[in-house]
């Protein structure tokens, strides 16, 4: 009977097993085992289905990254990056990566910065914007003050992770609309709503929606001259997720950084223009005092006494050793290259883009290698029916409404990512030229007459 089976296994065809001939359990557990390339098989063929990540132009997250990089985060999989008494010296590469991102941000040398990475910069916003809290609670409570209702000074523009915070930490967002024309936050509207309630301002480096820099120093210094004249304390929280890993290699002379005092902490995404596949951010402070020890929580776990500032606890460190890499492969002339590289592709497309004629950019990829362009007459076909056409050509380019005060406007946004290459911008130039072409030979709807009798008012 075992040699028939072990017979069956070896000379059924991959496709011809029972489990590939029928239907497997969706949403039961199966009741028997299967074997493990007959599972492979069925999910990997599943997973067929999905785009292709590398055309997926609507991601900042990292889809590439070099098969060195890939084998050691292959073989750190199963170290918990919370055991650092039982892993160490992957704890160590956390704590020299933190420093490493602290003085790339042009940490003062006098100050005591601390950081944490964490999954992403969704749980580095959350950290940041908890401490923004804590801190202003403790300042009200020093100066024999209420404490009253926070409120955080924000744009429309940001990620959907802020408004989860106030949500969930029960703070008041004080949103500033974007218009038509300007998409990002200036510093009259942010002064316009500071009070005594206020934890802090959020400025984007690279926002989602255009890839822009909101003027972080002009908001900075002005926050700084309204705290001065109303005794006031409010800080700087730079939500750099997209541009803190740009920024600091193409533009390196603007101050957005720590290097502005009023600055206190700063989140980037390590998925991101960091270079690393998803699962890693780093939030950082200027100095220890900005981050309440309050919030800091000694485990007694794993064998010793272990500080920790995370809305996670067990998770890989198989990301962290993939920053590392980056960092020591790459280095400030790597990154730099590559970056640079990124953004002359991307302002090279913005520009191709807009020689075709029926598209307005409404930036061009030259602070971070995004842009985002709309139709200048949407009377015909729709961003919509763009992006559509260019999906079944394997490319995932979104169309989206901008925030609130500014949803009339449609757009489509590229986000050009390391492997992306100038040939593959050539190709989605030509792609794009064609489909404009299939749709401007489209005759346009014919409106219906009214029926006769049928009253219009």
């Amino acid at each position: 009977m075992v040699k028939k089976l072990c017979s069956d296994l070896l000379l059924s065809p991959a496709y011809g097993s029972r489990a590939m001939t029928e239907p497997v359990p969706k949403y039961t557990l199966p009741e028997g085992e299967m074997p493990p390339e007959t599972a492979y098989r069925l999910i990997h063929d599943e997973l067929m289905l999905d785009g292709n990540a590398r055309l997926n132009l609507a991601t900042f997250v990292t889809t590439w990254m070099e098969p060195e990089a890939e084998r050691l985060m292959s073989e750190t999989f199963d170290k918990n990056m919370i055991d650092k008494d039982e892993y160490p010296q992957t704890a160590e590469v956390e704590t020299r990566c933190v420093n490493m991102v602290a003085r790339l941000f042009n940490v003062p040398e006098d100050a005591e910065a601390v950081g944490v990475s964490t999954i992403g910069s969704s749980e580095a916003v959350m950290l940041a914007g908890m401490a923004l809290k804590w801190n202003w609670r403790k300042r009200r409570e020093a100066a024999g003050q209420q404490v009253g209702q926070p409120n955080l000074i924000l744009g429309t523009n940001v990620q959907v992770v802020w408004e989860k915070f106030c949500r969930y930490w029960e703070v008041e967002p004080r949103y500033i609309p974007m218009h038509e024309g300007r998409y990002v936050i200036e510093p009259e509207e942010v002064v316009s709503r500071i009070d005594e309630h206020t934890i802090g301002v959020v400025a984007i480096l690279g926002t989602t929606f255009t890839g822009e820099f909101e003027p972080i120093e002009a908001i900075h210094d002005a926050v700084v001259r309204y705290n001065s004249a109303h005794d006031l304390a409010v800080p700087l929280h730079i939500d750099a997720a997209s541009g803190g890993f740009v920024a600091p290699f193409i533009h390196p002379d603007l101050r957005w950084d720590f290097r502005l005092p009023n600055v206190v902490s700063i989140n980037v995404s390590g998925h991101k223009y960091g270079l690393v596949y998803p699962g890693v951010g780093w939030a950082v402070w200027r100095d220890h005092q900005h981050l309440p020890e309050e919030l800091i929580f000694h485990v007694n776990y794993l064998g010793g006494d272990m500080p920790t500032f995370t809305l996670n606890f067990s998770r890989p460190g198989n990301q962290i050793v993939g920053q590392y890499y980056n960092f020591l492969r790459l280095g400030r002339d790597g990154y730099t290259r590559i970056i640079s590289t990124l953004r002359d592709t991307a302002t090279d497309l913005s520009g191709r883009i807009a020689e075709l004629g029926p598209f307005e950019l409404l930036s061009d990829g030259s602070t971070i290698p995004v842009f985002a362009f709309r139709l200048k007459d949407a009377s015909r076909y729709s961003v919509y029916d763009i992006s559509e056409r260019l999906r079944t050509r394997g490319w995932q380019v979104p169309a989206y409404t901008m925030p609130p005060d500014a949803s009339e406007i449609a757009v489509l946004r590229i986000v050009v990512r390391e492997g992306f290459s100038r040939d593959m911008a050539d190709m989605l130039a030509a792609d794009i030229a064609k489909v404009v072409n299939e749709l401007d030979a489209v005759p346009p709807l014919q409106p219906k007459a009214p029926d006769e009798g049928f009253c219009h008012g």
